[in-house]
């Protein structure tokens, strides 16, 4: 009965650590190697690849990403500002750059849920052919609570994070996805 009673706990230990063990994993997003940076972005050299394990691949249907390979597509995902401030939508931000080299690429935020994040005017992303051009050719993105303009983008209330697809990549950025340069994110206030 001993030996039963023994086992019987061992198993349930074994079975809340590899539960434990798969939320930090998957759910919470714990980093899955080949993870590199470009200021507030990063991306995962692993995702759409072979080399991407089963960890990975759980993490990329649970979040919702559709993960192409990086020939075809480069996923960056920022929750920190230019500065390493956590994205917050008590905040406004602008996202100030020019066209990252790729045929074509979008912006969006999500929710903590890792959903759209509800905006009555339906502004959940920007992209190459939806924003307003400064005469250098550069452009301004603002990242606001309620989002009224095509140059905006809803942020909520709480948490959110920001997602920018490369499409299409220029082969040095598929070789070198770290070293390619991406918008900048800057908070302009908070209230």
């Amino acid at each position: 009965m001993r030996a039963v009673l023994k086992l019987l706990v061992t198993a349930i230990c074994g079975i809340a650590l590899g539960l434990f063990a798969t939320w930090v994993l998957v759910v919470r997003g714990a980093p899955m190697g080949g993870d590199v940076g470009d200021g507030p972005w990063r991306t995962s050299l692993a995702v759409g690849s072979a080399e991407g394990g089963a960890w990975l691949r759980a993490s990329v249907a649970l979040h919702g990403l559709l993960a192409l390979n990086r020939s075809e597509t480069i996923y960056y995902t920022a929750t920190t500002d230019s500065t390493g401030g956590k994205l917050d939508a008590h905040c406004l931000y602008r996202v100030i750059g020019r066209d990252p080299p790729a045929r074509w690429w979008s912006i969006t935020a999500y929710g903590p849920d890792d959903f759209l994040i509800p905006s009555p005017r339906h502004l959940y992303s920007v992209s190459m052919t939806s924003i307003r051009r400064h005469p250098d050719g550069g452009f301004v993105v603002t990242l606001t609570r309620d989002a009224a303009k095509a140059d905006e983008i809803a942020t909520g209330r709480g948490t959110f994070s920001l997602t920018l697809r490369l499409y299409n990549p220029h082969a040095a950025v598929a070789a070198d996805p770290a070293h390619v340069t991406l918008p900048s994110i800057v908070r302009a206030g908070c209230t």
